[in-house]
């Protein structure tokens, strides 16, 4: 049954209707978001490698679906109510795939949900690669200035969060000597 309902996704990705690209990236969303053989169910097959084009090349409500589904792939829900648990696995690949960027880009994106997704992955990514390479890649895909563009932003919960990351990863006095 899974596999049938993700090869019907599948194929409602690669349709030309925007609708069902949506709809697709919606559903396997929701199941990313599910099990761990879930989640491995879905990064093994063929639809991550579509998932990662639409989330560069896609409408912007796609890009966004797409976001959920792929972090959704790096992620085991915590016990309790701690910080998710990494799929290293998972996250080294897409990013390996070139996610980041994508996912960078929700950042510098007005649209506050997905602004917060964005910040969510790079959280992700700061965190998780071993050796400090997270913050490294971070940077080097100018994904501080992505999180600085809410240094002062009216929504209190995305300044705090990306002002507490830039903090954490690079230090609070990050960029004071350029000014």
């Amino acid at each position: 049954m899974c596999c049938s309902l993700l090869l019907f996704e599948f194929e409602r990705l690669l349709s030309a209707m925007k609708f069902w690209r949506l709809e697709a990236a919606w559903v396997l969303s929701n199941i990313a978001a599910g099990s761990v053989s879930h989640k491995r169910l879905i990064y093994s097959s063929e639809a991550v490698l579509f998932l990662l084009q639409l989330l560069s090349t896609a409408s912007f409500d796609i890009r966004k679906e797409v976001a959920y589904a792929l972090g959704n792939l790096c992620v085991v829900p915590a016990e309790g109510s701690g910080q998710p648990n990494l799929i290293l696995e998972h996250l080294t690949a897409l990013i390996d795939r070139g996610c980041l960027s994508g996912y960078i880009s929700l950042v510098r994106s007005p649209d506050i949900e997905a602004a917060r997704l964005g910040l969510q992955f790079l959280e992700l990514v700061m965190r998780g690669l071993p050796n400090g390479e997270g913050p490294k890649l971070v940077e080097k895909e100018d994904g501080i200035d992505a999180m600085e563009r809410f240094q002062f932003h009216e929504n209190e919960d995305l300044r705090n969060m990306a002002n507490k990351l830039v903090d954490t990863y690079f230090g609070e006095d990050y960029g004071l000597d350029e000014m």
